[in-house]
């Protein structure tokens, strides 16, 4: 006999997407350039030279999209407003057309019972603001709180959850500290003062949308969130771990929940970052209050202290006064990105934001697995391994909510297949297939599966369809 997993009543179940990664129509209606689209254009940044210029032409074909997702029968949909579509110059004059594009969208999810949630940043900062120095410059986090504030007053009444940023940590180390995305530098001072400043940018859009947002809108912030895990018992491997965690969790986690930066990571940055950038007030800004934290799942770290010579399978793990090396464990499987599959690390990151930041409500605002899909010659996408990877994290999350965790929904990565940032086009996400050439959707196995799940607001352990 079947197991049934039952969810809270008012549960949100949703697919999750960004802007720039599907809407396509980047020179269109008045859109300004952004950092992603000059780091498509820079050779050798992005696989294959892949750009976001077309994507999956969602900013045409939107009323299809929104046709697909009534019939995955989501109540749930977290979008992106991409800042240089509304305010092309970062500052300055706003665009009426890309007002009207979002508000149509917008008002067609609400006509079909699919509740917005809207990300006001998810990376794709208007290129004439990253000329001034981008997030490196204490002026975009003011600029960023004007145009919250702006598209909040424009699109707020209707919005069920509004997100400041998605994983500061992504725009901040990965985009200026190791080069790996827009705007693609490599130097870790200026990864700190963006992080301070995608930080601060945050509280003043939360104190500033606060005049302009109506219940029942809440208001949060997504973060990238990973449980540490030493590769061995030692005791270097242990600090390693803790060094690493100060990085990826805590660096974020302290200044928001708690108003204080971690002592042990500032230690350690202050030789190289010093902290001119961090003005007074700024922590009780960035500690302002949230009504919800987003949080994006997908693996653990499990890292070794970089003592001594190289060790086969291991890799460095951010900059090097991190001292620290990646060390994977064979034994657990893979994704088709290579990503491990640890559902048990999702139980593990929610509780423990439980115990240690307060009974805050929390979405599962990103979880899901890339794979080897195609299409069959019936015409078909079966993809049994995402069934898998979403049972196992489902199952996960409910044992957080059995364990005290007030998680409120959980939003599948990604509704479709799409620009996946430097991967390019190379890595499926989605619960529906798209042809990249002709535009064509197909509901994969994995959107059936899902579907059943939302409308049932519970999951039945080991069903198939």
């Amino acid at each position: 006999m079947s197991e049934m997993l039952r969810f809270p009543d008012g549960f949100l179940w949703g697919t999750a997407t960004a802007s720039y990664q599907i809407e396509g129509a980047v020179d269109e209606d008045g859109r300004g350039p952004s950092i992603w689209d000059t780091f498509c254009h820079t050779p050798g940044k992005v696989f294959h030279g892949d750009t976001g210029d077309v994507a999956c032409d969602h900013y045409h074909r939107w009323e299809e999209d929104v046709a697909l997702m009534a019939q995955l029968g989501v109540n749930s949909y977290r979008m992106s407003v991409a800042w240089p579509r509304v305010q092309p110059e970062g500052s300055g004059e706003y665009n009426q057309s890309g007002i009207d594009f979002y508000r149509r969208l917008l008002d067609s999810l609400v006509e079909h019972g699919i509740a917005p949630v809207v990300t006001l940043y998810h990376w794709d900062l208007p290129q004439a603001l990253q000329d001034l120095g981008g997030w490196t410059s204490r002026d975009t986090s003011k600029r960023f709180a004007d145009y919250a504030y702006e598209v909040v007053s424009a699109l707020g009444e209707r919005v069920r959850l509004w997100i400041t940023l998605n994983e500061p940590w992504v725009s901040s180390h990965l985009g200026y500290g190791e080069g790996e995305h827009a705007p693609g530098t490599a130097d870790l001072s200026s990864a700190i003062r963006a992080s301070h400043h995608l930080l601060l940018g945050h509280g003043l859009a939360a104190k500033a949308v606060r005049s302009v947002m109506a219940p029942p809108s809440s208001l949060g912030i997504t973060l990238n969130l990973a449980p540490t895990r030493p590769a061995s018992n030692s005791d270097a491997d242990a600090e390693a771990a803790l060094r690493v965690d100060g990085y990826a969790n805590r660096w974020f986690l302290g200044p928001l929940f708690k108003g204080t930066y971690p002592k042990d990571l500032a230690d350690l940055f202050h030789p190289v970052t010093g902290d001119s950038h961090v003005h007074a007030g700024d922590l009780e800004t960035i500690a302002t209050p949230i009504d919800f934290l987003g949080v994006n799942y997908y693996f653990c770290h499990t890292v070794a202290d970089s003592h001594g010579a190289p060790q086969p399978g291991t890799a460095p793990f951010g900059p090097a006064v991190l001292r620290a090396v990646g060390r994977p464990d064979p034994a657990v499987p893979v994704t088709g990105r290579g990503w491990p599959v640890q559902p048990d690390g999702l139980t593990e990151i929610l509780v423990r934001l439980r115990h240690e930041y307060g009974p805050v409500p929390i979405y599962l605002t990103e979880n899901g697995a890339a794979f080897h899909d195609y299409v069959d010659p019936d015409g078909a996408v079966k993809d049994p391994e995402r069934v898998d990877y979403l049972e196992s994290h489902l199952k996960a999350a409910h044992a957080a909510i059995s364990a005290g965790v007030d998680l409120r929904g959980y939003f599948c990565w990604t509704f479709t297949d799409n620009f996946e940032w430097a991967a390019g086009y190379s890595q499926r996400f989605g619960l529906i297939w798209v042809d990249f050439k002709t535009q064509e959707r197909i509901l994969k196995t994995s959107a059936s599966w899902y579907a059943e799940v939302a409308r049932r607001n519970g999951l039945e352990i080991g069903r198939r369809l």
